[in-house]
This record gives C-alpha cells, structure tokens and sequence, in this order.
C-alpha cells in the first residue's frame, strides 16, 4: 500500500513545507539522529513570543533511546492515540507557564506562544523528513504526576514524531482515517473585510 500523498490542494499558492504538512499515524520503526532532533528543539527556541518570555518547555522521550520514558508519556495518551503512537519515534508534551516567575505579571498569551513554538517545530521536522501528528487527547494531571510537571506549568499538548510508514501496518479503522483526502473550510469563511462576516472580495 503506497503512502497516501496528502499534499494541500489550496487557493492561493503556498510554500511546499506548508502543503506538504499533516497529520499521519502510521510511524516506521526508525530512531530520529540526535543532531536532526536538536533543529526540530531549536527551530522551536527562535518562536516568536509576547514579551520574548518564551514559555515554551518540551518533556520528550525517544522509544529507541529512553523507553521508560517513552512508556511514561505514552500511558498519559487517550487510548485511541495510544494504539498507533506506540511506534513513534518520540513521544513529547508541551509545557507552558502562564504566570511566569519575575515577569510581574501573567502572559495571556502563553497558550498561543506554545502553538508558535509547535507550529516552527513541525514545519522544521518536515524539512528534515519527519512528520508530527499533535494531540489534545491525553490526560493532563496523569502527564502532570507521571513526568514530575511541577506547580505553575501546565501541560498543553501532546506530540508524535517519526518517520513515515506505510499505511497497512495501521488496524483497519484507523488506516482509513489514514487514507481520507485532507480538507479545510474556505477562506470566505475565515476571512472578513472590515468587520465581521463582511464577505471579502477578494475570497467570496
């Protein structure tokens, strides 16, 4: 069974990372090179962030390296996602702070900044080969116990990494998850000229 080519069919041209990039569960059994994970780290380092407070932190663990501690945040999975991103590369969890010691004040914005540091950090693995597949369904305060998360960070997101891998070595109910076309809304419904739900000219 052929990987699924999953690349965006789009209005308006767009850079190849970013039409190139999605979702997969299907994981071939292959470490990541350390010096190809510290770019995935690092493009996510330089995110932009309010107030340059970079509240960003990662808890990850490599199946090939730290099994313990990819069993550990995999245990935190919902059970669905746990059934394919057994064989993930790496498993992490995104950590904000929202009330970040000596700033003074709370960041509003440390959820969004988090986002940024995962959008750079996916975009960056498809450049070296890898693909992400995101996940809000994990138990926060299980991920909070389990990896020593301490008081004032909260976990935001979860993430698989690898390498892609033929879409057959997934059950049959998610391989066809695996196969379905990607879509997305229209731009006329995202996009409003002045104020909102004005239609855009340019998108109607």
């Amino acid at each position: 069974m052929p990987i699924p080519d999953k690349r965006a069919i789009t209005a308006f041209p767009i850079h190849e990372l970013l039409a190139s990039r999605w979702s997969p569960r299907a994981f071939a059994d292959r470490a990541i090179p350390p010096d190809v994970l510290g770019s995935l780290f690092e493009a996510a380092r330089w995110a932009p962030s309010s107030r340059n407070l970079q509240p960003w932190h990662f808890v990850v663990a490599e199946r090939h390296r730290d099994s313990e501690g990819f069993a550990r945040i995999l245990g935190t999975l919902m059970e669905g996602n746990q059934i394919w991103a057994q064989h993930a590369s790496l498993l992490l969890i995104a950590v904000t702070q929202p009330k970040p010691e000596n700033a003074g004040r709370a960041n509003p914005y440390a959820h969004y900044d988090v986002g940024q540091a995962m959008a750079h950090l996916s975009i960056q693995a498809l450049a070296n080969g890898l693909y992400i597949h995101q996940m809000g369904g994990f138990r926060r305060d299980m991920a909070r116990e389990a990896l020593a998360i301490p008081a004032g960070f909260e976990p935001v997101v979860s993430a698989a990494v690898g390498y892609l891998a033929d879409p057959s070595v997934l059950p049959e109910e998610i391989r066809d998850r695996e196969l379905t076309p990607r879509s997305r809304n229209p731009l006329s419904e995202q996009v409003f000229s002045g104020t909102w739900g004005a239609p855009h000219p340019d998108y109607a």
